[in-house]
């Protein structure tokens, strides 16, 4: 175990000889009660005080293209060092990495191999990698090994990716802004019934965070799977396209994911290819300059197309690209929207 961060102690019950403590570090902000653990299963008050179980378990650990995340606009073409734990804070029937995500809720048991962050660094460094991702579960429940780990990738030259659901609480936010340099995050839905009933949460945490997470300037892209008669409405597909327009903006990359059957979902079909690609003209016809289809072997809907005249400017095989500068595109010139260099400031 190792000492939390993001929660307050509580007043202690009558006859209580430990305090019940607050945790503040995602919207579930739970309060646990002594020798009892959060929502997330990895976060335990221990006499009063808050430890996280996972801050030197690293349950899984892969060299990736950073297409895979899926990141289109950051340094394409370059690897990203990506790792996670066990645990997530949310609870999603299509989850599909259920037996990462809910391990310590179902079996109580706390699995991966002890990693501290400088390891996780020189690793990553080994490797060749550009970037650490923070990924596979949700990174929000991992933050105290997430941010160590980020603070001394900054200092070795590397980036710092987020592939997450979205649910961290303003502080952890603000706790992060100056760590990521670029985010994945998921927009599961429209509607707060299918939050709320498919994930055991709620949309308004993520909808706010998702603007919070523009003003604070990281690169960001968000992703929708679609499941088959849950969240594939034309109505809702238009109702979330709009929102990143409006709210997000323009070039913002929309990745439309392709659902396969899985963990509590199995007895769904796997998403229509006439169904991604209606929802990715949905997306285009409210603005949006760059959506993608994934998830889908050999489709062309993983190119980045420029939004002023149509020419193919990225064109990827399976999940990588050529490593380039894909700022302009080569018949306009019109400004392509993303972070190309690993000297970028941003």
């Amino acid at each position: 175990m190792h000492p939390a961060r993001l929660w307050r102690p509580l007043e202690k019950a009558d006859h209580s000889e430990y305090a019940d403590v607050k945790c503040r570090l995602c919207s579930h902000f739970c309060t646990i009660a002594p020798e009892h653990i959060g929502l997330c299963g990895v976060r335990k008050n221990v006499n009063g005080k808050l430890y996280t179980l996972v801050y030197d378990r690293v349950a899984a650990a892969n060299l990736d293209p950073v297409e895979k995340k899926p990141l289109y606009h950051f340094l394409p073409g370059t690897n990203t060092f990506s790792f996670g734990t066990v645990g997530c804070n949310l609870a999603c029937s299509f989850c599909q990495n259920y037996s990462l995500s809910t391990a310590p809720r179902l079996t109580g048991q706390i699995t991966g191999q002890m990693t501290k962050p400088e390891q996780i660094v020189a690793l990553a460094l080994e490797s060749g990698a550009k970037s650490i991702s923070y990924t596979y579960s949700e990174p929000t429940v991992f933050f105290e090994l997430m941010a160590e780990t980020a603070e001394i990738a900054i200092q070795h030259g590397l980036k710092n990716i987020i592939v997450s659901n979205g649910y961290q609480s303003p502080e952890c936010l603000e706790e992060l802004k100056d760590l990521i340099h670029a985010c994945n995050i998921d927009l599961k839905a429209a509607t707060e019934s299918f939050y709320h009933s498919i994930c055991k949460a709620h949309i308004r945490p993520v909808l706010r965070n998702l603007k919070t997470i523009r003003d604070m300037g990281w690169w960001m892209e968000v992703t929708t799977l679609l499941v088959p008669g849950e969240n594939d409405d034309k109505e809702e597909i238009a109702t979330l396209a709009r929102f990143i327009n409006d709210e997000l903006g323009s070039d913002t990359p929309w990745h439309l994911s392709r659902f396969h059957p899985t963990y509590k979902m199995q007895d769904h079909i796997a998403t229509p290819l006439e169904d991604l690609e209606r929802a990715a003209a949905i997306g285009k016809d409210a603005g949006l300059h760059y959506v993608y289809v994934g998830n889908v072997h050999g489709h062309g809907g993983r190119d980045t197309l420029c939004p002023a005249c149509g020419c193919t400017v990225i064109r990827r095989k399976s999940y990588t690209a050529a490593k380039n500068d894909y700022s302009h595109c080569p018949t306009c010139k019109a400004d392509i929207a993303g972070i190309w260099s690993t000297n970028d400031p941003r």
